[in-house]
């Protein structure tokens, strides 16, 4: 199998960390104003057609990313590396293949990669591909890669769970691969951080700010979201994404990387320790679902759980490129919500506390149809 790497998305990541199998879309004018596209939204346009616009990250949202960088580094290398344990443990074989789903999931499948080659002694490959909340996984970058790696453990990787949309298309298009292609492949995703409890393979269940959520492309290769758009996809093709030249100044991407994989080391006791305490893989109770469920009927009045963001780092992303109406916080107190109290002062947008919240944070989406 060859890759069609002259039509591949282009990105500041280092070959040696990351491929990409997106199709390039960089000379293509698919952003519009969240206005826009929230008006489209509701008149049944999925959002994987179009892009939001990708403004320079303003020096508050850069301020609220370098904090959060420094509160959670030490934390975030302890749970890479106890996430890495734990898929080798689970794939019980060395041969395995990170497939990081863009784009949240790339740094983090970067820095497992990084922490497997230093401390496990293992080249793992990594793959990014997209997948898409209503369309399922981009097939032909999975069949691409089980060609490339037929007898490999392919592991799926993501940054955090929300309220599990994701983890449900990830199953769905396991199972209809395995069963057309007969590809072996498993719906286990890995996460750094699972607070819906939907994932069975995580470092942690807690619910705090993974910094790469603070800011888009610039902390993600300078690659956009990806796009399925019928006008732009043609069979054969990847899914497509942006590479965006214009903020290569701004790029903290592989900075990111680096400064997390410097922490490794004094992190390695306590992560052994740590991942030989820890279960294999952990069961799904998908009490965040149920939250979501509860919320989508308390606020809406038609129940459409896609206007309920959960999570810190969901609730991080309504802020900078959805138009929510208000935002749900269980303790203004907590240092992982100061960025968003900051975010929704910024943008006039109302909090309101409720001390019995599963997550710390949740976005509700603006719509015609709140009660």
């Amino acid at each position: 199998m060859k890759l069609h790497t002259n039509e591949l998305v282009k990105t500041s990541y280092s070959p040696e960390d990351i491929t990409f199998l997106l199709k390039d879309l960089s000379n293509e004018q698919i952003e519009s104003s969240i206005e826009s596209r929230e008006k489209s939204f509701q008149n049944g346009s999925h959002y994987a057609e179009s892009l939001p616009i990708e403004y320079r990250p303003t020096a508050e949202y850069v301020k609220v990313y370098e904090q959060a960088l420094k509160d959670s580094a030490d934390h975030i290398a302890q749970l890479v590396g106890i996430l890495t344990r734990r898929v080798r443990k689970f794939a019980n074989t060395d041969d395995v293949v990170l497939v990081s789903l863009a784009r949240a999931g790339s740094p983090i499948g970067i820095l497992m990669k990084r922490y497997a080659k230093n401390f496990l002694k293992l080249n793992w490959p990594h793959f990014s591909i997209s997948i898409l909340r209503g369309k399922g996984i981009d097939e032909e970058a999975v069949k691409t890669i089980r060609e490339l790696h037929p007898n490999s453990h392919i592991q799926f990787v993501d940054g955090w769970t929300g309220k599990g949309a994701i983890q449900n298309e990830l199953t769905k298009s396991v199972q209809y691969l395995n069963e057309a292609y007969e590809l072996r492949l498993n719906d286990d995703l890995a996460v750094l951080t699972d607070p819906g409890e939907c994932a069975t393979l995580f470092g942690t269940r807690e619910d705090f700010l993974i910094p790469n959520a603070c800011l888009n492309s610039t902390v993600s290769g300078l690659v956009s979201r990806t796009v399925l758009n019928d006008q732009l996809h043609h069979p054969g093709d990847y899914h497509g994404a942006k590479y965006y030249a214009e903020l290569e100044n701004e790029d903290v991407s592989n900075e990111f990387i680096d400064h997390i994989s410097k922490r490794f080391s004094e992190q390695e006791t306590s992560i052994k320790k740590l991942a030989a305490e820890f279960p294999i893989t952990d069961t799904r109770t998908w009490r965040g679902m149920q939250e979501v469920e509860a919320i989508g009927k308390q606020f809406y009045k038609t129940i459409d759980i896609s206007k309920v963001k959960p999570s810190v780092g969901e609730t991080t992303r309504v802020l900078l490129r959805r138009k929510p109406y208000k935002i749900l916080v269980r303790d203004t107190s907590h240092e992982s919500v100061r960025h968003i109290l900051q975010l929704s002062k910024e943008k006039n947008i109302p909090i309101e506390v409720v001390p019995e919240l599963f997550y710390l944070a949740i976005g509700l989406i603006e719509s015609e149809d709140l009660r």
